[in-house]
């Protein structure tokens, strides 16, 4: 009897396997990081072929670090980056050109030329979605428009779409040799391609965007079984595919209305579910596909994107070389009381939520000579706090509900000077989970939801623990002297270019 459930968490900077247990705890893990790649400036890609044998061998280290095989596992889920966006040949499987990361801007010219027709929110009643390069559809049609070759091959069905989750199914089932070509709900709703409504590929926005809908993977449910695995997994099924966001969100067991998670990574993304009608924004929030559990009705989710967070720690350390290690940034802020006031506003690719501002950029504001490395240190870690607050804001005025605690996950939620400052700045208690791989954890859910291995929703909740807890204890006098001055800073950076 297959005793654990595997999950491959594809990320931004990372691919890993996790297997987990029936209490949801972690059985083994393996890890390896791939390339960015940087060709112009706000340029961002990474190598398909890469990613597709980091994940081959991180499955394997995963399942020898314990003496696990295939047979102990009951399937496997898969969470990914999303937005990540690369075409490949059919017969082949060759990708045409590097994937286009989720950060990339190259398509703002495109992204400006349709809002100038209808608005940057022409879309938004069928999508949830604001126009923005952050999207797949965009990104696709850059692709097909200066591959060579591409798009008269995508119309004939011979290159295929994806992102990442569709890449990997794909290349697991078989590749050339009859890989399955799909994609789930959540993924699909990122591509600003599908109609929330109908959950299919919206042919007004096709043509719009002048896509062959012969290369777009089939849709389907978050968990159910689409395929068995080949190779080292050979005869596993694989039953779970859930965006990264939407993966944290079934981790943390977000299943009620009004309940929220916030995953702390490269960027930083807050999700709140808001159950079964998607609900429009009108604070700068998107809305999304939450998950949809096999045939059940589908659970949509208000998000607030923010495109730098554990960037900045990563741009501190290779960039300007202020700290060896990310994991030195909390000891580098504590070195100071406070920020010396020193605001930094992370806008390297435009402002996400809830400003959606592409020509923001990024800037330090405040210095005199008494700032030194840990006050810059201090205040980069407390530009991801601000960020989170301004979308928490929105979600209150958007849902008229005022989320009772926030629940962190990510890789961040081990530095607690943020997690305290994160308390203090909200006025709301922030609480980490046992198990803060939710992302990993939320894919294996959906998979063993689909096979059995978990008998429901309730078994999942009852796995939920908290670690720690953190309780506001800032002044409010304080508090608000802090938001003033971030409020201020970011006001600075709107609409640098042009």
């Amino acid at each position: 009897m297959a005793h654990y459930v595997g999950a491959i968490d594809q990320g931004t900077t990372s691919s890993r396997f996790i297997v987990f247990d029936q209490a949801g705890s972690i059985v083994s893990v393996a890890q390896k990081e791939h390339e960015q790649i940087y060709p112009k400036p706000g340029y961002v890609e990474h190598d398909p072929l890469e990613i597709w044998r980091n994940t081959q061998e991180v499955i394997a280290q995963a399942l020898d670090k314990k003496g696990l095989s295939a047979k102990d596992l009951a399937a496997i889920g898969i969470t990914n980056q999303r937005e990540t966006t690369l075409i490949w040949d059919r017969r082949t499987g060759k990708p045409l050109h590097n994937a286009l990361v989720w950060q990339d801007t190259r398509v703002d010219p495109m992204v400006h030329a349709l809002a100038k027709q209808g608005g940057p929110d022409r879309l938004r009643s069928k999508t949830g979605l604001p126009l923005a390069s952050y999207f797949s559809g965009l990104k696709l049609r850059w692709l097909l428009d200066n591959v060579p070759g591409a798009r008269a091959k995508a119309e004939a069905g011979d290159v295929l779409f994806g992102n990442i989750d569709t890449w990997l199914v794909w290349n697991l089932t078989g590749g050339p040799d009859g890989g399955r070509h799909i994609t789930d709900v959540t993924n699909a709703s990122r591509t600003q391609l599908m109609n929330l409504h109908s959950l299919g590929w919206d042919e007004d926005i096709l043509r719009l965007f002048d896509i062959p809908e012969a290369c777009l993977p089939k849709i389907l449910s978050s968990s159910e079984v689409y395929g068995e695995a080949k190779g080292v997994l050979a005869g596993v099924p694989i039953a779970g595919i859930l965006g990264d966001q939407q993966a944290a969100l079934v981790g943390q067991t977000c299943f009620q209305p009004g309940e929220a998670k916030n995953t702390y990574g490269t960027g930083c993304f807050m999700l709140m579910n808001t159950g079964e009608t998607p609900y429009p924004s009108k604070a700068g929030l998107l809305t999304t596909v939450g998950y949809r559990f096999g045939t059940a009705k589908t659970v949509y989710a208000l998000e607030g994107s923010i495109a730098i967070a554990g960037a900045l720690v990563q741009w501190l350390r290779d960039n300007l070389g202020l700290i060896q290690a990310s994991s030195d940034i909390e000891a580098l802020a504590r070195s100071v009381e406070d920020n010396g006031g020193v605001t930094i506003v992370p806008a390297f690719s435009g402002l996400f939520a809830p400003h959606w501002n592409a020509d923001a950029r990024g800037l330090i504001g405040g210095l005199t000579r008494f700032v030194t490395k840990g006050h810059i240190a201090r205040a980069a870690l407390e530009s991801t706090a601000f960020q989170t607050r301004e979308v928490l804001d929105a979600m209150a005025k958007d849902t008229g509900i005022a989320v009772k605690e926030l629940r962190t996950d990510g890789g961040m939620v081990v530095n607690e000077l943020l997690m305290q400052f994160q308390a203090d700045i909200l006025n709301v208690p922030v609480v980490r989970p046992k198990v803060i791989e939710t992302t990993a954890l939320g894919a294996a859910y959906a998979a063993g939801l689909a096979t059995g291995f978990w008998s429901g929703t309730e078994a999942l909740v009852q796995n939920w623990a908290v670690d720690k807890r953190w309780t506001p204890a800032m002044a409010t006098a304080e508090r608000n002297r802090l938001n003033a001055e971030w409020a201020k800073a970011v006001t600075r950076s709107l609409d640098w270019v042009g």
